[in-house]
């Protein structure tokens, strides 16, 4: 675990809110001068506090009106199930999230898709051909009420 100082989370809470500042406006939100605080965010950076900066993308505007969130239950019987089951789902470009988990549930997935009618053909001609399957329970969103990311530093 990387120590972080009071300075170093006025530069994190600062990137949270506007990861695109340039090192002169987060200087100034941090209360640094831009020398010292570049060195701090590329030590954060090289200590793996500072993964990347993200851009956010609007999916609706470019025409993706659905979204689905898949609960997958795999077959296990077979050995590399979830390997397989993993490399073939990653070729399908509709799926823009793939996470494993205990429990239950295997696989959780966020499928996006641009209407009902092309969330069914993504469904029935891509996803239920995918190997090791047992049973899929399908969450269609309905309203996103909080996204966010932002950690309390």
């Amino acid at each position: 675990m990387h120590t972080l100082d009071d300075t170093d989370r006025r530069i994190l809470r600062a990137l949270q809110d506007e990861p695109g500042l340039s090192t002169a406006a987060l200087a100034e939100k941090a209360g640094l001068s831009p020398s010292p605080c570049w060195r701090r965010v590329e030590r954060m950076e090289a200590a793996g506090v500072i993964e990347g900066r993200v851009v956010e993308i609007d999916l609706r505007k470019l025409g993706y009106e659905v979204q689905v969130f898949l609960r997958v239950r795999l077959d296990k019987t077979q050995a590399g199930a979830f390997q397989e089951f993993i490399a073939a789902a990653r070729e399908v470009p509709e799926i823009v999230v793939i996470q494993t988990l205990l429990g239950r549930v295997d696989i959780r997935m966020d499928v996006v898709a641009r209407d009902l009618a092309h969330y069914q053909e993504i469904l029935r001609n891509r996803i239920l051909d995918l190997p090791h399957v047992a049973d899929i329970d399908a969450l269609l969103l309905v309203s996103e009420l909080k996204d966010d990311e932002w950690l309390p530093i």
